[in-house]
């Protein structure tokens, strides 16, 4: 007899559901964002308590990874909450850099009036100045942890390629900073993460490889990210600047209607892919805690709309939970395929080149000399 051929994109038999795993994560950070503005000094952190309020999904089996910020670290309300996912949910913290407020603060922080910027480029930081506030903010994770802490977050997605380095020499293991087809104008404005595989991968940081989990993006169709490379340089750069506005469904459970979370799964699993990558922040859990969570009301329904979500997941998938530590061990014993990722090919991935990461002499809390940072060339882009 003839073997039957194999199922395109790894389709399950009939009958049987297809496997997919689903990693949530939150940035536990200040409230107060969303609004143009960035403290600099001192942020709010109440909102962390209402974290708890995650009681129904956790009790649906999820683990949640808890990005957390150096204000939330060391404020002791925050680290009990923390303390109590992670002990009785099994709750993963990781750590999350917002350069902003993460000491040794650059001069232009210091001296933004009120203690307050309205731009906050990462790229602008100089690169020893960087590695100094990735030390900081690791030495209070481990405090608080009691080890250190393997898994990271850069803040508003904006890690660069000179990153990378300095993350493995910092004993990062994973990541969940990349958000495929996204890329800023210039450096300024935002990295270039547009090339970023939808599922997770291996990034080569010279110390350590990294698992990569970016968030889950799929384009509308198939073909758009592709017709970027079609067209002459500028333009090209220019659709993808702008993609994320218009082509791409991301995983944003905030931002979307349950409708369109579903859309997101569906077509990102029809394509291949076999990790879902979903987060929100700790201050929208908060009433008041952001400009587009208001009160009460808004808090319930959107608990509400992700219970209703899980459970859809459940019903349509063989779904199981993870943490991206979990994830990262599963990749290491062969049970999830992740590729490797090539050197070079824009800031989803480690600069090609020897150059020498800056963590060694990161440890004094002094900020230092030093240059921005320059997003490596890409032949055929701007």
């Amino acid at each position: 007899m003839t073997a039957p051929a194999p199922r395109p994109n790894g389709l399950p038999e009939p009958g049987t559901k297809r496997p997919l795993t689903l990693v949530l994560s939150l940035d536990v950070e200040e409230e107060g964002l969303f609004g143009g503005t960035y403290a600099c000094r001192a942020p709010g952190v109440r909102n962390t308590g209402a974290l708890l309020r995650l009681a129904p999904l956790l009790e649906r089996g999820i683990k949640p990874t808890l990005f957390c910020a150096h204000s939330v670290l060391t404020d002791a309300p925050s680290c009990r909450v923390l303390a109590r996912l992670r002990d009785d949910h099994g709750a993963e913290i990781g750590a999350h850099l917002h350069h902003w407020n993460t000491p040794p603060l650059t001069p232009e922080a210091a001296a933004a009036p009120g203690c307050m910027l309205t731009r906050v480029p990462a790229a602008a930081v100089p690169q020893e100045g960087m590695a100094a506030k990735l030390a900081t903010l690791f030495q209070a994770a481990e405090t608080f942890q009691g080890a250190p802490v393997r898994s990271f977050r850069m803040g508003r997605w904006d890690l660069h390629a000179p990153l990378w380095p300095l993350l493995g020499e910092f004993g990062v293991r994973c990541d969940a900073s990349v958000r495929p087809l996204h890329r800023g104008r210039d450096s300024m404005a935002g990295p270039d993460h547009f090339d970023a595989p939808a599922d997770p991968y291996w990034v080569d940081a010279r110390a350590t490889r990294i698992l990569e989990m970016p968030l889950t993006v799929t384009p509308l169709f198939s073909w758009l990210p592709g017709l970027s490379g079609a067209l002459p340089a500028g333009a090209g750069a220019a659709m993808q600047a702008g993609l994320r506005h218009w082509g791409a469904l991301a995983l944003l459970p905030v931002e979307h209607p349950l409708a369109l979370l579903k859309l997101t799964t569906l077509l990102h699993a029809s394509r291949g892919g076999r990790v879902l990558s979903l987060t929100w922040h700790s201050s929208e859990l908060f009433p008041g805690g952001a400009p587009h969570v208001p009160d009460e009301a808004t808090v319930t329904r959107f608990l509400d709309k992700m219970c209703a979500y899980v459970d859809w997941l459940a019903e349509s998938f063989d779904l199981r939970f993870r943490t991206l530590e979990e994830l990262r061990r599963d990749a290491e014993a062969g049970e999830l395929h992740a590729q490797e990722a090539p050197a070079g090919t824009g800031d989803w991935t480690a600069p090609a080149g020897d150059e020498k990461p800056a963590a060694a002499s990161a440890r004094p809390a002094t900020e230092r000399a030093g240059g921005p940072w320059e997003r490596p060339a890409r032949e055929g882009r701007p």
